[in-house]
């Protein structure tokens, strides 16, 4: 085998390594239990669930990708602060598209669409991933992440608006016989479908081990 397709092959595992940690091994939900916030707070209607979903990946995926381009140029006494711009630079940009172009979920999610800022996933592979690695593994990072995290919210999503108001997508699912359960689209479901939501994944999935090193 010649050196350059080595270096392929090599790049495609390491490529599906990371990938495959941050959608499952090591998924910011049930593995980290960060980004709990949004979590309970956004997904009593799957449509809204969707559009941050989206928000964190672009914002997880871009910021990872200037961070570690910037990552040999950023004294360490300021790195936190400044990967706190660049994510706050990617949220204001998402901000900025969502109030023109889906005026009506923007005033829906209201104040959650800024506290991406302070969702601990985005800035923990900042630090922890992107500041560390270069370009296309932060990228390929990033983009997991947000996607494991996103399919934990649509799940939990999916339950609550069908089970609270028996609608799927804000259209009716569920016939008059069904009575809404006013639990479900209240805090105490969204904890309650969380907990569900980690136990399976836990049941389900291998025990993660500790390298020594974590996820790189």
């Amino acid at each position: 085998m010649s050196t350059s397709g080595f270096r392929q092959r090599l790049m495609l595992s390491r490529t599906y390594q990371v990938f495959k940690a941050g959608v499952w091994d090591d998924n910011p939900i049930f593995r980290q239990i960060l980004g709990i916030c949004s979590t309970l707070a956004v997904t009593n209607l799957l449509k809204n669930t969707c559009v941050m979903c989206l928000g964190l990946i672009f914002v997880l995926a871009c910021s990872n990708v200037t961070v570690s381009a910037l990552r040999h140029w950023t004294p360490r006494r300021v790195r936190m602060i400044v990967q706190v711009l660049i994510i706050a630079a990617y949220v204001i940009v998402f901000k900025i598209l969502l109030d023109a172009y889906m005026p009506a979920i923007s005033a829906e999610l209201g104040a959650y669409v800024g506290l991406i800022i302070t969702n601990c996933i985005i800035m923990g592979r900042a630090e922890g991933f992107a500041a560390q690695n270069p370009l296309w593994p932060s990228l390929v990072d990033g983009v997991a992440c947000g996607i494991g995290y996103s399919i934990i919210l649509i799940v939990i999503a999916f339950f609550r608006e069908l089970m609270g108001f028996g609608t799927l997508f804000g259209v009716q699912v569920l016939g008059e016989w069904w009575r809404p359960w006013t639990i479900m689209v209240m805090p105490p479901g969204a904890f309650f479908m969380l907990a569900l939501a980690i136990w399976v994944a836990r049941r389900y999935s291998k025990p993660l081990v500790a390298t020594g090193q974590g996820v790189q």
